[in-house]
């Protein structure tokens, strides 16, 4: 598939600017943003429920843009289900079959495969007020890939699910993509669900592409200030760089490692996730950067804990430990010179911390 400058506008408003983006066949690619950043514009536009302001789609070298959205050769999984309440799961996933004509008997064998896929036999003639929101996503993605779309489109499919059904049905989907090698585009707000299932990701902010990079290079080398915020960097100090060191006021900083990725002297932001701003009552000697916190919140998180703690200035610090604390205590948090991430001073603010989450899924 090839995306060439895609454009949507609604009146004065831009949703998506200018969207380029090659997608080879068999390849699974995540467009990962907060809410309103104009991944689901660029999904529709895709399946042809909107119509580009400019640009073109092409797929498998034919512009598909101008065609309606049953002639493009795609298939969507929606996030809520979409399934027809009055059809059994069967005659749900071989809806799509029936209206492309296929035979009887190449239907039901077709139908029979999906339902093993996305193991649902046993549930071949229920109806879906019958089952889990797990099983009825299921059946979703089993009506989408049994008519064999040459593009399969999701649209966070598994937001409303609960976190266990969430896990399994991840590896379900990745394990069914590596099977069926189908040409997918995946759209979520969720960072830790776009890093496991895709194999790369394209990072969004106001309709405009802010990074596109395997999820090993969107992790651990953000390409400014708002990628890192939304992969992970929760604590975000403003400040100026001088050589190694990084002056934020109340705070001072020794920084090292990143090479030419550092930003030129002046102006800039120190960014920092939470599991490498470790929280601790006696440093090791030379162990790092020692920042004094005064903990404010200490929440339990199975193997270990998260704190929120106010640092030299009255900055508000999350850190870990493997150790709780008590709101009110005094302790050091530390940090290794070279897991402070330095980005050149943004214009505008990185993304709220509520949405980004660490790649166990915990909150940090």
């Amino acid at each position: 598939m090839r995306i060439d400058a895609l454009r949507r506008e609604f009146g004065s408003f831009t949703a998506l600017e200018g969207l380029e983006l090659d997608v080879p066949a068999g390849e699974f690619v995540a467009l990962l943003g907060p809410s309103g950043c104009g991944k689901s514009t660029a999904l529709n536009l895709l399946a042809g429920l909107l119509d580009p302001t400019t640009g073109t789609i092409s797929l498998d070298g034919r512009r598909i843009d101008r065609l309606p959205p049953e002639q493009r050769g795609i298939a969507m999984v929606f996030q809520n289900y979409a399934l027809f309440p009055h059809l059994t799961v069967a005659d749900n996933i071989a809806f799509g079959l029936r209206m492309r004509g296929c035979p009887k008997p190449e239907r039901a064998e077709r139908v029979r495969r999906a339902l093993d896929l996305v193991r649902l036999r046993a549930q071949a003639d229920r109806y879906p007020r019958q089952l889990s929101g797990g099983q009825q996503q299921r059946v979703a993605i089993a009506r989408a890939v049994v008519v064999e779309p040459r593009l399969v489109l999701m649209d966070e499919p598994l937001s409303n699910l609960d976190a266990s059904l969430r896990l399994d049905l991840r590896t379900e989907i990745r394990a069914l993509h590596q099977q069926l090698s189908l040409t997918t585009i995946y759209v979520t707000h969720d960072q830790t669900e776009a890093l496991s299932l895709a194999d790369r990701l394209v990072v969004l902010r106001d309709g405009a592409v802010q990074q596109v990079g395997t999820p090993a290079e969107v992790y651990e080398r953000p390409a400014n200030a708002f990628v890192a915020g939304f992969v992970g960097y929760r604590n975000s100090l403003p400040g100026t760089l001088t050589g190694g060191v990084f002056d934020a006021g109340d705070l001072v900083l020794r920084v090292g490692g990143y090479g030419t990725d550092r930003p030129a002297p002046g102006p800039a932001v120190a960014m920092i996730r939470p599991e490498d701003l470790l929280l601790v009552r006696e440093p090791a000697a030379g162990s790092g950067n020692e920042v004094p916190l005064d903990v404010r919140v200490c929440e339990y998180q199975g193997r270990g804990f998260a704190i929120e703690g106010s640092g030299p200035g009255g900055q508000l610090l999350h850190c870990r430990s493997d150790r709780s604390f008590r709101p009110g205590e005094r302790a050091v948090a530390v940090v290794a010179p070279d897991r402070v991430r330095l980005f050149a001073r943004p214009q505008t603010e990185t993304p709220t911390p509520d949405r980004a989450l660490p790649v166990d899924g915990q909150p940090s």
